[in-house]
């Protein structure tokens, strides 16, 4: 009898997880660093169209958490290692797109949008965070789930265009010169990636105000480069491009 109550009770638990879509991913742990100054590596979490147990921190694929904590830690070395900027090396943040404490970072991360879901309030906390000065870094999507990111950041920025992005551009050359970022491919799907981005007031002369990875994951190649998964020039063009982003971010 016992048992049998077991069995149900794993049973249950599974069917909540698998169901997804309709039921609030439980609370995980997590403690943020207090603001001090210094660069601190911020992603941003919401609420997933789906989401389930997973191989991810927390043993949940909740897909804001992809990479986590492996990707920052690993990226904020190479900050260290390469740049003046003297990040928090203690971990990253984890903040929502309505938290006020977003606005004291420059630069914010996000993954997986394909499964993004916004509340009003949060479209609005985004809106400003970027009107202000905001950069995002869009990662970790591709093929269709294009459609869902696109529709989402419609209502944060309703006249906002996204346009792609000329290898030209100064998020490619503000640190490293990256020659072509379309030359190194998905590390899973081997696609061609493509880069948008959001200008301010749809004014390519103006700031850039977002950059997006589509059909791309760099934040995979930073989580896997301590390992031969992927080979060692490959990983050395992802961390160029997150350098360049930040630096981007942080001067203009």
């Amino acid at each position: 009898m016992k048992t049998t109550a077991a069995v149900l009770l794993v049973l249950g638990a599974a069917a909540v997880f698998a169901a997804g879509d309709g039921y609030d991913p439980p609370a995980v742990d997590y403690k943020n660093m207090p603001y001090n100054g210094r660069f601190t590596f911020v992603r941003l979490r919401f609420q997933p169209s789906d989401w389930g147990p997973g191989r991810y921190m927390w043993g949940l694929d909740l897909k804001w958490n992809h990479d986590y904590p492996r990707a920052e830690a690993h990226f904020m070395k190479m900050l260290q290692e390469l740049t003046t900027l003297d990040p928090n090396q203690d971990g990253g943040n984890i903040l929502a797109l309505d938290d006020p404490e977003l606005f004291k970072y420059p630069v914010a991360y996000m993954c997986e949008p394909g499964f993004w879901t916004l509340t009003d309030k949060e479209a609005a906390g985004l809106r400003a965070y970027l009107s202000k000065g905001g950069f995002l870094i869009v990662d970790d999507f591709v093929g269709r789930h294009f459609t869902n990111f696109a529709e989402q950041m419609r209502k944060v920025l309703p006249a906002g265009q996204l346009v792609e992005i000329p290898n030209d551009h100064p998020v490619f050359d503000s640190f490293f010169r990256v020659e072509d970022p379309r030359a190194f491919p998905h590390p899973y799907f081997r696609v061609s990636p493509t880069y948008l981005g959001v200008f301010e007031d749809n004014d390519p002369s103006k700031r850039l105000m977002m950059i997006v990875n589509y059909n791309q994951d760099v934040s995979e190649y930073w989580e896997w480069s301590d390992t031969n998964i992927n080979p060692i020039d490959l990983n050395n063009e992802a961390y160029k491009l997150g350098v360049d982003y930040v630096i981007y971010g942080m001067t203009h």
